[in-house]
């Protein structure tokens, strides 16, 4: 696997695009420039790794905009040594993303080949993240409380499973949402276990399908 300068100064560019369109957080912006974006897409779109736009990565996924994975890692509110959830791990990009940052991570998702290859790459990166298989609306409880939750495709609602497995002072980040367009949402889990919502704006996503996950 090969990254090289070029990959490396094609990164960096990214980065200053990014910071651009507004992501201010350092840490955020340090995970992507070390993070070999271009070894997780297919061969054919090499040329386009670094541009600012998503890709599909089969079975009906794709891997998310850098600035779309930097706007919610930076409304997440990701501190080092924080337990996060993640709910869809489609190319690992984004679980990657909170390592680099200081995260542990658990990453759940839901379909099965996905799920393996997945697994199997990030392993081969060197990252330690830890993925499942099943249904993300129910989260990975054997592990909960969380400090955060991140959930990378389109939502209908937030599961009451999720939100119970939200420590209190906890953040869950999330595009809610039925049609083409979702809103993406900010809970915070206040200590007596009320929440307060933030609307921080519209985005894209992929639908998350409720109670299946595939093989």
């Amino acid at each position: 696997m090969v990254d090289s300068y070029r990959h490396k100064g094609m990164r960096k560019k990214l980065v200053e695009s990014i910071r651009g369109k507004g992501i201010s957080n350092e840490s955020i912006l340090d995970a992507i420039n070390k993070i070999p974006r271009h070894l997780f897409l297919d061969s054919s779109f090499l040329e386009f790794a670094y541009d600012d736009t998503p890709f599909p990565i089969g079975s009906g996924q794709t891997i998310s905009q850098p600035y779309t994975v930097a706007f919610q890692t930076e409304i997440l509110d990701v501190s080092k040594g924080h337990k996060v959830l993640e709910i869809g791990s489609g190319s690992g990009y984004q679980a990657c993303v909170l390592e680099e940052m200081g995260a542990k991570v658990y990453s759940i998702e839901r379909q099965k080949k996905l799920y393996q290859k997945t697994k199997e790459f990030i392993s081969s990166l060197g990252y330690k993240i830890r993925f499942f298989y099943g249904d993300g609306n129910k989260g990975i409880p054997s592990f909960a409380p969380y400090d955060r939750i991140l959930i990378t495709a389109a939502a209908p609602e937030i599961s009451d499973e999720l939100l119970q497995q939200l420590k209190p002072g906890g953040k869950l980040v999330a595009p809610i949402g039925t049609g083409d367009v979702q809103t993406m949402i900010r809970i915070t889990k206040q200590s007596d276990n009320n929440i307060i919502k933030e609307n921080f704006g519209a985005f894209r996503f992929v639908p998350m399908l409720r109670n299946k996950a595939d093989d």
